[in-house]
């Protein structure tokens, strides 16, 4: 059972769904020059279009409205509000959030913006992006800009979504943008992006906002055999991926075995300004990791394999609704006091459903994956842990990343020729199962 006050919500961000990329004096981000790289997108796509979400605000928030959600989870485009990460700001832009987000708050939803979601602007890249300390001041500014326009009606605030997706996908491997493939020095970028989650939360506060967080990407982590060496590089990933982000914000320090990786590059006060006091710790859910030691000649020591003997989303995704427990439980285990109350930020699957002749999107399937990822946190909240939130990803069908349009993530379908919206089965149930809760029947 969910606890009293329990916030159902749901997500999107802005490369991902706005399109529009060259409207309104918005600039470039490492997304814009990434997806153009051949080979990079699965079915060659960019985000110039995305979901179109860009010119139907008003459509969108309504579907909002609709669905019955508490929370939307959106993000901001650096770029749209600054076009080269520094210097003049682009008044267009910072109108564009003014309306989203009045809109919805008219669909009697609560934003929850987030001001960094892997799009950082390319002009700071050709500087050295999040391997360059000037990055932080820069996205500390970013931080008081958007906050001085939006915090007298957005309450919660994410400054850096997912930096371990940036720190060891888009600097450490290069599967994600900017696609520098540094490894163990990609540790700059993780530092670098950990002290601009700091100083963005201080510049937060310092423009009224009322709840600051974060939402760090999680992932239980199983040895692919008992082999020592495959034992050996899970403890190590499992630091990488999750201890790195968490013991900075939580402990004010990093994981025993990347201390000594990380002593050059931690100045005097850095760790006090990486551990901000959050308001929540946002936890986002894809699954387990199967991990098993690399080749000796291998650029990391590690191989990140997907879990067997697990049904999958179109994706390719094993469905492991009880690791979420189980991460949630050894997660409060592990940190305990200095743990705040947790959202699950986001948990999400693909199901590439199209329209029938009749014009239904039987996606049937994602709200299993939803209902049975709500029945493992329940299950956590019995066992004393502190869950207050579950959002869904997501609003939208948009550009997946990597993916391209290839796979649909949305309670919305969103036909990538016309950008026409039809809303699934998924989003119908989602919408009485949210109903059906207690404070909000009736």
């Amino acid at each position: 059972m969910l606890p009293p006050g329990f916030r159902f919500g749901v997500t999107s961000s802005a490369y991902q769904v706005e399109g529009a990329t060259d409207v309104d004096g918005r600039g470039a981000s490492v997304w814009d020059t990434f997806a153009r790289v051949p080979g990079v997108v699965a079915d060659g796509t960019t985000g110039d279009v995305a979901a179109g979400h860009f010119g139907r605000v008003e459509e969108d928030a309504a579907l909002l409205g609709r669905l019955g959600v508490d929370d939307y989870r959106f993000s901001v485009s650096w770029t749209r509000v600054q076009p080269d990460g520094r210097g003049p700001l682009e008044p267009r832009g910072l109108d564009f959030y003014d309306r989203l987000v009045d809109r919805v708050l008219e669909a009697g939803v609560s934003p929850v913006a987030v001001l960094h979601h892997h799009d950082l602007p390319q002009g700071l890249e050709d500087d050295g992006g999040w391997l360059n300390p000037e990055t932080v001041h820069r996205f500390a500014e970013h931080a008081s800009v958007v906050a001085g326009r939006l915090a007298d009606r957005v309450a919660a605030w994410i400054p850096v979504y997912e930096p371990a997706v940036m720190g060891v996908l888009g600097y450490g491997s290069g599967a994600y943008a900017p696609g520098r493939a540094l490894y163990f020095d990609g540790l700059w970028a993780a530092h670098h992006l950990l002290l601009g989650h700091g100083h963005a939360t201080v510049a937060l506060r310092a423009a009224g906002a009322r709840e600051v967080g974060c939402a760090n990407n999680h992932a239980p982590m199983w040895p692919a055999s008992e082999d020592a060496a495959d034992v050996g590089a899970t403890k190590l990933f499992d630091s990488v991926w999750n201890g790195l982000y968490l013991e900075p914000m939580l402990l004010g320090r990093y994981p025993a075995d990347l201390a000594p990786l990380m002593q050059d590059l931690v100045s005097p006060g850095d760790l006090a300004m990486i551990r901000q006091p959050l308001d929540f710790y946002g936890v986002n859910y894809d699954g387990p990791l199967r991990v098993a030691a690399a080749a000796e000649d291998a650029p990391a020591p590690w191989q990140v394999l997907e879990p067997i003997g697990h049904p999958t989303t179109d994706d390719g995704r094993a469905v492991v609704p009880d690791a979420l427990r189980e991460w949630l439980v050894v997660l409060r285990a592990r940190f305990r006091a200095a743990l705040p109350p947790i959202l699950v930020t986001e948990v999400g699957c693909a199901v590439d459903a199209e329209p029938d002749a009749a014009g239904v999107v039987h996606d049937e399937a994602r709200d299993g994956y939803h209902r049975a990822h709500l029945q493992a946190v329940a299950e956590a909240v019995r066992r004393g842990v502190d869950v207050r939130g579950y959002y869904a990803r997501g609003l939208l069908d948009g550009f997946e990343w990597t993916a391209g349009h290839a796979h649909r993530y949305g309670f919305v379908h969103v036909d990538h020729a016309t950008g026409a919206r039809t809303p699934t089965v998924s989003f119908d149930r989602y919408a009485a199962l949210i109903a059906a809760q207690p404070r909000h029947a009736g």
